[in-house]
Protein backbone atom coordinates (compact mmCIF):
# COMPACT_ATOMS: atom_id res chain seq x y z
CA UNK A 1 0.00 0.00 0.00
CA UNK A 2 1.32 3.42 -0.96
CA UNK A 3 2.39 5.67 1.89
CA UNK A 4 0.48 8.85 2.69
CA UNK A 5 3.37 11.29 3.09
CA UNK A 6 1.25 14.31 4.09
CA UNK A 7 1.62 13.84 7.89
CA UNK A 8 5.40 13.61 7.55
CA UNK A 9 5.51 16.62 5.22
CA UNK A 10 3.62 18.60 7.87
CA UNK A 11 5.95 17.40 10.64
CA UNK A 12 9.00 18.38 8.58
CA UNK A 13 7.51 21.79 7.87
CA UNK A 14 6.96 22.39 11.57
CA UNK A 15 10.55 21.65 12.68
CA UNK A 16 13.99 23.03 11.92
CA UNK A 17 16.54 20.39 12.97
CA UNK A 18 16.80 16.69 12.24
CA UNK A 19 18.89 13.68 13.22
CA UNK A 20 19.12 10.80 10.74
CA UNK A 21 20.34 7.30 11.55
CA UNK A 22 20.19 3.73 10.28
CA UNK A 23 21.42 0.22 11.05
CA UNK A 24 24.98 -0.88 11.80
CA UNK A 25 27.07 -2.42 9.00
CA UNK A 26 25.08 -0.13 6.74
CA UNK A 27 24.51 -0.98 3.09
CA UNK A 28 23.84 1.33 0.15
CA UNK A 29 20.12 1.44 0.85
CA UNK A 30 20.77 2.65 4.39
CA UNK A 31 23.52 5.18 3.65
CA UNK A 32 22.07 6.26 0.31
CA UNK A 33 18.71 6.93 1.95
CA UNK A 34 20.33 8.90 4.77
CA UNK A 35 22.42 11.05 2.45
CA UNK A 36 19.62 11.80 0.01
CA UNK A 37 17.15 12.56 2.81
CA UNK A 38 19.69 14.89 4.42
CA UNK A 39 20.06 16.81 1.17
CA UNK A 40 16.30 16.95 0.69
CA UNK A 41 15.87 18.43 4.16
CA UNK A 42 18.79 20.82 3.73
CA UNK A 43 17.25 22.10 0.48
CA UNK A 44 14.30 23.15 2.65
CA UNK A 45 16.61 25.07 4.96
CA UNK A 46 16.74 22.43 7.70
CA UNK A 47 19.69 21.65 9.97
CA UNK A 48 20.62 17.96 9.59
CA UNK A 49 23.04 15.59 11.32
CA UNK A 50 23.59 12.01 10.13
CA UNK A 51 24.97 9.68 12.80
CA UNK A 52 25.42 5.90 12.70
CA UNK A 53 26.80 3.42 15.18
CA UNK A 54 29.75 2.51 12.96
CA UNK A 55 31.57 3.91 9.89
CA UNK A 56 30.36 3.62 6.30
CA UNK A 57 31.88 0.34 5.01
CA UNK A 58 34.95 0.92 2.86
CA UNK A 59 33.55 -0.79 -0.24
CA UNK A 60 30.66 1.72 -0.45
CA UNK A 61 32.55 4.77 0.83
CA UNK A 62 32.21 6.34 -2.65
CA UNK A 63 28.60 7.08 -1.81
CA UNK A 64 29.66 9.52 0.95
CA UNK A 65 32.63 11.43 -0.54
CA UNK A 66 32.29 14.32 1.93
CA UNK A 67 32.10 12.07 5.01
CA UNK A 68 28.70 13.42 5.98
CA UNK A 69 27.87 10.28 7.97
CA UNK A 70 29.26 10.81 11.46
CA UNK A 71 30.14 7.94 13.81
CA UNK A 72 28.79 7.97 17.34
CA UNK A 73 31.55 8.32 19.89
CA UNK A 74 34.12 9.37 17.28
CA UNK A 75 32.97 12.36 15.25
CA UNK A 76 29.83 13.12 17.24
CA UNK A 77 28.63 12.71 20.83
CA UNK A 78 25.11 11.92 22.14
CA UNK A 79 24.63 15.36 23.72
CA UNK A 80 25.01 16.95 20.27
CA UNK A 81 22.41 14.62 18.80
CA UNK A 82 19.79 15.17 21.49
CA UNK A 83 19.66 18.86 20.57
CA UNK A 84 17.96 18.01 17.26
CA UNK A 85 14.16 18.27 17.20
CA UNK A 86 13.25 15.24 15.07
CA UNK A 87 14.88 11.81 14.76
CA UNK A 88 14.34 9.90 11.50
CA UNK A 89 15.42 6.25 11.38
CA UNK A 90 15.73 4.84 7.86
CA UNK A 91 15.95 1.28 6.56
CA UNK A 92 15.39 -0.44 9.90
CA UNK A 93 12.82 -0.62 12.67
CA UNK A 94 14.66 -3.09 14.92
CA UNK A 95 16.42 -2.13 18.15
CA UNK A 96 19.18 -4.71 17.74
CA UNK A 97 20.22 -3.33 14.35
CA UNK A 98 20.86 0.17 15.69
CA UNK A 99 23.92 -0.92 17.68
CA UNK A 100 25.36 1.95 19.76
CA UNK A 101 22.74 4.34 18.36
CA UNK A 102 20.00 2.42 20.20
CA UNK A 103 20.73 4.26 23.45
CA UNK A 104 20.64 7.60 21.64
CA UNK A 105 17.25 6.67 20.19
CA UNK A 106 15.88 5.53 23.57
CA UNK A 107 16.84 8.82 25.21
CA UNK A 108 15.93 11.09 22.28
CA UNK A 109 13.58 13.79 23.64
CA UNK A 110 11.95 14.87 20.38
CA UNK A 111 9.73 13.36 17.71
CA UNK A 112 10.76 9.99 16.27
CA UNK A 113 10.00 8.79 12.73
CA UNK A 114 10.72 5.54 10.89
CA UNK A 115 10.94 5.22 7.09
CA UNK A 116 11.46 1.57 6.23
CA UNK A 117 10.53 -1.39 4.07
CA UNK A 118 11.38 -4.22 6.49
CA UNK A 119 9.10 -6.40 8.62
CA UNK A 120 9.68 -5.84 12.34
CA UNK A 121 7.63 -6.15 15.50
CA UNK A 122 9.81 -3.77 17.54
CA UNK A 123 8.27 -0.65 19.03
CA UNK A 124 10.75 2.21 18.72
CA UNK A 125 8.23 4.76 19.93
CA UNK A 126 8.12 6.30 16.47
CA UNK A 127 5.61 7.34 13.84
CA UNK A 128 6.03 4.74 11.11
CA UNK A 129 6.03 5.31 7.37
CA UNK A 130 6.53 1.77 6.11
CA UNK A 131 5.86 -0.07 2.88
CA UNK A 132 6.95 -3.66 3.49
CA UNK A 133 6.48 -4.62 -0.16
CA UNK A 134 8.80 -1.84 -1.35
CA UNK A 135 12.03 -3.02 -2.96
CA UNK A 136 14.17 -0.42 -1.17
CA UNK A 137 13.95 2.41 1.31
CA UNK A 138 15.65 4.52 -1.35
CA UNK A 139 12.47 4.57 -3.43
CA UNK A 140 10.49 5.72 -0.40
CA UNK A 141 12.92 8.60 0.17
CA UNK A 142 12.53 9.61 -3.47
CA UNK A 143 8.74 9.64 -3.06
CA UNK A 144 9.03 11.73 0.13
CA UNK A 145 11.26 14.23 -1.64
CA UNK A 146 8.75 14.55 -4.45
CA UNK A 147 5.88 14.88 -1.95
CA UNK A 148 7.80 17.75 -0.33
CA UNK A 149 8.12 19.43 -3.71
CA UNK A 150 11.92 19.21 -3.73
CA UNK A 151 13.77 19.14 -7.05
CA UNK A 152 15.89 15.98 -7.11
CA UNK A 153 19.49 16.95 -7.85
CA UNK A 154 22.28 14.72 -9.24
CA UNK A 155 23.77 14.57 -5.73
CA UNK A 156 20.49 13.13 -4.43
CA UNK A 157 19.88 10.90 -7.45
CA UNK A 158 23.20 9.02 -7.25
CA UNK A 159 22.82 7.59 -3.72
CA UNK A 160 19.15 6.82 -4.30
CA UNK A 161 19.89 4.93 -7.53
CA UNK A 162 22.63 2.99 -5.71
CA UNK A 163 20.22 2.25 -2.86
CA UNK A 164 17.61 0.74 -5.16
CA UNK A 165 20.16 -1.04 -7.36
CA UNK A 166 21.85 -2.84 -4.48
CA UNK A 167 18.70 -3.82 -2.59
CA UNK A 168 17.32 -5.41 -5.75
CA UNK A 169 20.53 -7.22 -6.73
CA UNK A 170 20.86 -4.87 -9.71
CA UNK A 171 17.14 -5.30 -10.51
CA UNK A 172 17.05 -9.12 -10.55
CA UNK A 173 15.06 -9.83 -7.35
CA UNK A 174 11.34 -10.53 -7.35
CA UNK A 175 10.74 -7.31 -5.39
CA UNK A 176 11.34 -5.37 -8.61
CA UNK A 177 8.15 -4.02 -10.14
CA UNK A 178 6.86 -1.32 -12.46
CA UNK A 179 7.29 1.34 -9.75
CA UNK A 180 10.97 0.39 -9.44
CA UNK A 181 11.79 1.24 -13.04
CA UNK A 182 9.60 4.33 -12.96
CA UNK A 183 11.62 5.58 -9.98
CA UNK A 184 14.91 4.70 -11.66
CA UNK A 185 13.83 6.58 -14.77
CA UNK A 186 13.21 9.71 -12.70
CA UNK A 187 16.59 9.33 -10.99
CA UNK A 188 18.43 8.97 -14.30
CA UNK A 189 16.60 12.04 -15.59
CA UNK A 190 17.78 13.85 -12.46
CA UNK A 191 21.41 12.99 -13.15
CA UNK A 192 22.15 9.47 -11.85
CA UNK A 193 24.71 7.65 -14.04
CA UNK A 194 23.99 3.88 -13.97
CA UNK A 195 27.27 2.90 -15.66
CA UNK A 196 29.35 4.89 -13.18
CA UNK A 197 27.37 3.59 -10.20
CA UNK A 198 27.75 -0.04 -11.37
CA UNK A 199 31.49 0.45 -11.76
CA UNK A 200 31.85 1.92 -8.27
CA UNK A 201 29.74 -0.87 -6.75
CA UNK A 202 31.07 -3.93 -8.51
CA UNK A 203 34.37 -3.09 -10.20
CA UNK A 204 36.38 -1.63 -7.33
CA UNK A 205 36.82 -4.69 -5.11
CA UNK A 206 39.97 -5.35 -3.13
CA UNK A 207 42.02 -8.50 -3.67
CA UNK A 208 41.25 -9.43 -0.05
CA UNK A 209 37.53 -9.37 -0.85
CA UNK A 210 38.05 -11.77 -3.76
CA UNK A 211 40.15 -14.11 -1.61
CA UNK A 212 37.40 -14.13 1.01
CA UNK A 213 34.83 -14.90 -1.67
CA UNK A 214 36.92 -17.95 -2.53
CA UNK A 215 36.71 -19.15 1.09
CA UNK A 216 32.96 -18.66 1.06
CA UNK A 217 32.59 -20.74 -2.09
CA UNK A 218 34.90 -23.46 -0.72
CA UNK A 219 32.75 -23.82 2.39
CA UNK A 220 29.42 -24.38 0.62
CA UNK A 221 27.40 -27.36 1.87
CA UNK A 222 24.32 -28.75 0.09
CA UNK A 223 21.44 -30.13 2.17
CA UNK A 224 17.86 -31.34 1.74
CA UNK A 225 18.61 -32.90 -1.66
CA UNK A 226 20.11 -29.68 -2.98
CA UNK A 227 17.27 -27.42 -1.87
CA UNK A 228 19.19 -25.84 1.00
CA UNK A 229 22.70 -24.41 0.61
CA UNK A 230 24.79 -22.94 3.39
CA UNK A 231 28.30 -21.63 3.86
CA UNK A 232 30.31 -19.83 6.51
CA UNK A 233 33.19 -17.47 7.20
CA UNK A 234 35.33 -17.62 10.33
CA UNK A 235 37.47 -15.03 12.08
CA UNK A 236 40.44 -17.05 10.88
CA UNK A 237 39.30 -16.53 7.28
CA UNK A 238 39.20 -12.77 7.83
CA UNK A 239 42.66 -12.74 9.36
CA UNK A 240 44.24 -14.85 6.62
CA UNK A 241 42.67 -12.97 3.71
CA UNK A 242 42.88 -9.48 5.20
CA UNK A 243 39.18 -8.95 4.46
CA UNK A 244 36.50 -7.71 6.86
CA UNK A 245 32.87 -8.55 7.56
CA UNK A 246 31.52 -6.06 5.02
CA UNK A 247 33.37 -8.00 2.30
CA UNK A 248 30.76 -10.77 2.67
CA UNK A 249 28.03 -8.55 1.21
CA UNK A 250 26.14 -10.13 -1.71
CA UNK A 251 28.18 -13.37 -1.45
CA UNK A 252 25.10 -15.28 -0.36
CA UNK A 253 23.51 -14.81 -3.77
CA UNK A 254 26.18 -17.07 -5.31
CA UNK A 255 24.54 -20.01 -3.51
CA UNK A 256 21.27 -19.43 -5.33
CA UNK A 257 22.94 -19.75 -8.73
CA UNK A 258 23.02 -23.55 -8.27
CA UNK A 259 20.27 -25.33 -10.17
CA UNK A 260 17.57 -26.57 -7.80
CA UNK A 261 18.61 -24.37 -4.89
CA UNK A 262 15.75 -22.80 -2.95
CA UNK A 263 17.24 -21.47 0.29
CA UNK A 264 20.68 -20.00 0.97
CA UNK A 265 22.27 -19.25 4.34
CA UNK A 266 25.53 -17.45 5.11
CA UNK A 267 27.02 -17.62 8.61
CA UNK A 268 29.62 -14.98 9.49
CA UNK A 269 31.58 -15.34 12.72
CA UNK A 270 31.76 -11.77 14.04
CA UNK A 271 33.08 -12.74 17.48
CA UNK A 272 33.47 -16.07 19.36
CA UNK A 273 29.90 -15.77 20.71
CA UNK A 274 28.27 -13.61 18.03
CA UNK A 275 27.34 -14.81 14.54
CA UNK A 276 25.68 -12.91 11.73
CA UNK A 277 23.21 -15.06 9.80
CA UNK A 278 21.86 -14.05 6.38
CA UNK A 279 19.03 -15.97 4.71
CA UNK A 280 17.71 -15.84 1.15
CA UNK A 281 14.87 -17.60 -0.66
CA UNK A 282 14.00 -17.82 -4.31
CA UNK A 283 10.67 -19.60 -3.74
CA UNK A 284 7.62 -18.81 -1.62
CA UNK A 285 9.46 -20.07 1.46
CA UNK A 286 9.40 -17.30 4.10
CA UNK A 287 12.91 -16.91 5.55
CA UNK A 288 11.78 -13.92 7.64
CA UNK A 289 9.84 -16.34 9.85
CA UNK A 290 13.01 -18.32 10.49
CA UNK A 291 14.97 -15.16 11.29
CA UNK A 292 12.19 -14.06 13.65
CA UNK A 293 12.62 -17.25 15.68
CA UNK A 294 16.03 -15.94 16.74
CA UNK A 295 15.14 -12.27 17.12
CA UNK A 296 15.88 -11.20 13.55
CA UNK A 297 13.76 -9.81 10.75
CA UNK A 298 13.69 -8.68 7.15
CA UNK A 299 11.56 -9.78 4.23
CA UNK A 300 9.95 -12.99 3.06
CA UNK A 301 12.80 -13.65 0.64
CA UNK A 302 15.68 -11.88 2.40
CA UNK A 303 16.20 -11.80 6.14
CA UNK A 304 18.88 -11.89 8.78
CA UNK A 305 19.72 -12.11 12.46
CA UNK A 306 22.69 -11.54 14.73
CA UNK A 307 22.79 -14.82 16.66
CA UNK A 308 23.99 -14.77 20.26
CA UNK A 309 26.20 -17.84 20.19
CA UNK A 310 29.11 -19.50 18.47
CA UNK A 311 29.31 -20.20 14.77
CA UNK A 312 28.65 -23.91 15.41
CA UNK A 313 25.65 -23.14 17.60
CA UNK A 314 24.20 -20.77 15.02
CA UNK A 315 24.64 -23.33 12.25
CA UNK A 316 22.94 -26.08 14.21
CA UNK A 317 20.03 -23.95 15.43
CA UNK A 318 19.23 -22.15 12.18
CA UNK A 319 19.78 -25.12 9.85
CA UNK A 320 17.69 -27.40 12.10
CA UNK A 321 14.87 -24.85 11.99
CA UNK A 322 15.10 -24.66 8.20
CA UNK A 323 15.15 -28.44 7.81
CA UNK A 324 12.10 -28.80 10.03
CA UNK A 325 10.19 -26.16 8.06
CA UNK A 326 11.24 -27.52 4.67
CA UNK A 327 10.16 -31.02 5.72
Amino acid sequence: MAIDWQPLCELIGAHDSFLLTSHCRADCDAVGSELALAQILQSLGKNVIISNGDPVPAHIAFIDPDNDVRVLGHSVEPKQLWKQQVLIIVDTSAWVQLGPMAEVVRAFPGERVIIDHHVSQDDLGAIEFKEETAEATGRLILELGEALGVEITPAMAMPLFAAIATDTGWFRFSSVKEETFAALSRLVAAGADPQQIFSMLFEQHSLARLHLRGRILENIVADMDGRLFSTHVTQHDFLETGANSTDTEDAINNLLTVKGSEIAVLFVELEPERTKVSLRSRTNFDVQKIAALFGGGGHKKAAGVTFSGSLAQAQQAVLDALRAELG
